[in-house]
């Protein structure tokens, strides 16, 4: 049975943090088509604009803020398809400490590229499996804390300062959506809305080809899938963990799917309905409350995560011309 954060564990270590990451703005939507649809109360939590341009910052620094100096000495190492590899580049670059991250030869050129612009040394290898084994070397052999991409309970610690924004900036939200990958931004940000408000409905969003949390909870244990196929590679980690699963357990109302058709459209609509360029993981939760969500939540105060932006151009603009083609689909 894990330990569950409680919200005085939250509130500190977001005082402990304030002033190292952004507190990122909460604004309400000005899109008349998607008020029609959804009703005039739906807010977007900017977590895209946040230092590395995701929520990541927050999980990685408050785990390096736990250091020991003589940990410290030694420096950290991260696994990463790029967000959190770049949010640990500057974590540790904050820090002063020497970081190595790992990365697989497929991850976007544009989130290797900041990880080096950190000052991180960037560590590519063939796969995934290839990447966690170099991870357990530079562990073993130099001594590096490895700083988990979603699993934990600094990471949750740092990624509850989310939640906590959002119940501060908005009063009576209804309901809060949150993309999940391994499960690390829900963790924290349902931990911290469900004892602030335990009638504000929290549900999660997974791509239908990386649905780990959603299967994880019919089986109620952490699974591993046999396959990961997905656009969405920030929220494309092939497993659940246990800290992370047990807390989704007791805060998350529910997990829903959606395809990557919808992630696009999701894409395609929060460039033209809210002037905002975001990356699939961050599409994804506008095409769950037009999608799959909409009965649910429809004329209440709703609350997205717009978790982060770290897309080159013209990956974006490929899955905005692909995003386009379903857009009738998701808001008919």
């Amino acid at each position: 049975m894990v330990s569950l954060p409680t919200l005085n564990q939250i509130e500190k270590r977001y005082g402990e943090l304030e002033g190292q990451v952004q507190r990122t703005p909460t604004i309400k939507a000005t899109s008349r088509k998607l008020a029609d649809i959804l009703g005039p109360d739906l807010y977007l939590k900017l977590e895209l604009f946040q230092h590395t341009g995701t929520f990541k910052a927050r999980g990685a620094l408050s785990v390096i803020s736990t250091l020991t100096e003589a940990q410290k000495a030694k420096g950290i190492t991260a696994v990463s398809a790029g967000n959190h590899a770049i949010a640990a580049s500057w974590a540790a670059r904050k820090a002063g400490i020497s970081a190595k991250v790992v990365m697989t030869k497929t991850a976007n050129p544009l989130r290797i590229e900041r990880s080096k612009a950190e000052g991180a040394e960037v560590i590519l290898c063939d796969d995934i499996a290839a990447a966690f084994a170099e991870v357990q070397r530079l562990e073993k052999e130099e001594g590096r804390t490895f700083v988990h991409p979603f699993e934990g309970v600094n990471t949750t610690l740092g990624a509850a300062g989310v939640g906590l924004e959002m119940m501060q900036d908005v009063a009576g939200l209804d309901a809060v959506i949150v993309s999940i990958g391994g499960g690390g931004l829900i963790s924290g940000v349902a931990a911290a809305v469900k004892q602030i408000n335990p009638n504000c409905k929290v549900f999660g969003v997974e791509p239908i080809g990386a649905a780990s949390m959603s299967t994880s909870r019919q089986a109620q244990e952490p699974v591993t899938m046999d396959k990961i196929d997905t656009i969405a590679d920030s929220l494309a980690p092939p497993y659940s963990l246990p800290y992370s699963f047990a807390l989704n357990q007791v805060f998350v109302d529910d997990v829903i799917t959606v395809t990557d058709d919808q992630i696009c459209a999701g894409m395609a609509l929060f460039q033209e309905e809210l002037k905002l360029a975001v990356e699939p993981a961050a599409g994804a939760t506008l095409a769950a409350v037009l999608g799959p969500l909409r009965k649910q939540v429809v004329g209440k105060k709703i609350g997205l995560v717009v978790c982060g932006a770290n897309i080159d151009s013209a990956t974006f603009a490929k899955q905005i011309v692909r995003g386009q083609e379903h857009v009738g689909a998701l808001l008919g």
